[in-house]
């Protein structure tokens, strides 16, 4: 009998309570760590939720699963799901080799032929991008789509990571943070140039964000002044739920019970400042994404291999921002937050967003429609 997995259970209770009529999940990492021996799992999880019963509702759906990892240069092992609920009349894909919109039917998946399929752009970062020029599974994904009047282009992204906590310590902001940058604005370069139209975008997936080690470590945190072979000893700051631990050998330091700290920790989340002019964020009000326990046991807890940070993010362009986020608009149905909060996710914790966007925007009686989008 088929077990469901907490993230599918996540999935399926926020469907349940927010009720959206266009699911849009962009997962990174497909097939985990372990690809190779891993990736023949996947289909089993995708057949599982595209017949699970809160899918029901959703006769319409579109899978790009990029599985082919013997293709060196193109794998970027990044999955993304589009959901659509029967009650929703209005919905087409980019078709981006015949540059038309098509309509959407039927229940369709894509996989390790990612490269000829037309209604997706799918890229590796060229290889000169990657730390150390090795090949690593990071790039993008864009598909557009036309949704109760609107037209959009949403992209799954899945940016470079921390690979040493001392390095990353040497500078603020770190070299990590520049190469993520480039990358970045890779994308935007490519979702905003003249070969199609210009169009709202939203951009969500792994971006591997992180604090500001070197002003966390020297401005929040009261270094050990003296390190043992093994490890010092705790450093009590401010707080008590911050604590800076050293490990001699391994050169890396561990935060612990940050959980009920971590707004404080927001003034150090700055790699989007410099993009503030061409991206949107809404409030963050949950706690970093990354990176927790991989214990089942502990859905709560953060590994001590890394200090905590968001990592997961949906950002969108202005223009994106203004379809539903608006002054004079009271409606509360706008959430930014994460998934499963209490449950083991993997290393990461989901987030998303849910809102609605009008149909016939300034028409009399305009029929409102609910999306959401999911990291």
């Amino acid at each position: 009998l088929f077990s469901p997995s907490p993230q599918q259970l996540s999935l399926s209770g926020g469907i349940q309570s927010h009720k959206p009529h266009f699911v849009a999940l962009h997962c990174q990492e497909v097939g985990g760590k372990n690809y190779e021996a891993s990736m023949s799992h996947v289909d089993n999880f995708v057949k599982e939720l595209l017949s699970s019963d809160v899918m029901n509702e959703y006769s319409r759906a579109r899978v790009y699963l990029d599985e082919n990892y013997k293709s060196q240069e193109h794998f970027t092992a990044l999955g993304s799901f589009y959901f659509i609920h029967d009650s929703l009349n209005i919905i087409q894909q980019f078709d981006f080799k015949a540059k038309t919109f098509i309509n959407v039917s039927g229940k369709e998946i894509y996989s390790e032929t990612l490269e000829s399929t037309p209604t997706l752009e799918k890229e590796k970062f060229p290889q000169d991008y990657f730390p150390e020029c090795k090949w690593s599974r990071k790039g993008f994904i864009r598909t557009r789509w036309v949704v109760a009047d609107y037209a959009f282009d949403l992209v799954n992204i899945h940016l470079f990571h921390d690979a040493s906590n001392i390095v990353a310590w040497e500078k603020s902001p770190s070299v990590y943070s520049g190469t993520r940058q480039k990358a970045l604005r890779y994308v935007l370069g490519r979702i905003t140039d003249r070969r199609y139209d210009k169009l709202p975008f939203f951009v969500f997936g792994d971006f591997n964000f992180r604090l500001d080690s070197r002003k966390v470590v020297n401005v929040r945190i009261c270094l050990c002044e003296q390190l043992s072979d093994s490890y010092c000893r705790p450093c009590h700051c401010e707080s008590a739920h911050a604590q800076l631990m050293f490990h001699g050998c391994l050169s890396s330091f561990f935060f612990f019970n940050v959980f009920s700290f971590f707004p404080q920790f927001l003034e150090f989340d700055r790699e989007l400042l410099a993009f503030k002019d061409r991206l949107h964020e809404l409030q963050i009000t949950f706690p970093p994404s990354y990176p927790y326990s991989e214990d089942s046991n502990q859905g709560k807890q953060y590994m001590n291999t890394r200090c905590p940070a968001w990592c997961d993010r949906i950002l969108m362009s202005p223009s994106a921002r203004d379809l539903f986020f608006k002054p004079e608009n009271e409606d509360s149905c706008v959430v930014y937050d994460n998934i499963g909060a209490s449950v083991c996710m993997g290393d990461h914790k989901p987030v998303f967003l849910s809102f609605r966007i009008t149909a016939g925007a300034g028409k009399r009686n305009a029929n409102k429609r609910k999306c959401c989008v999911v990291q």
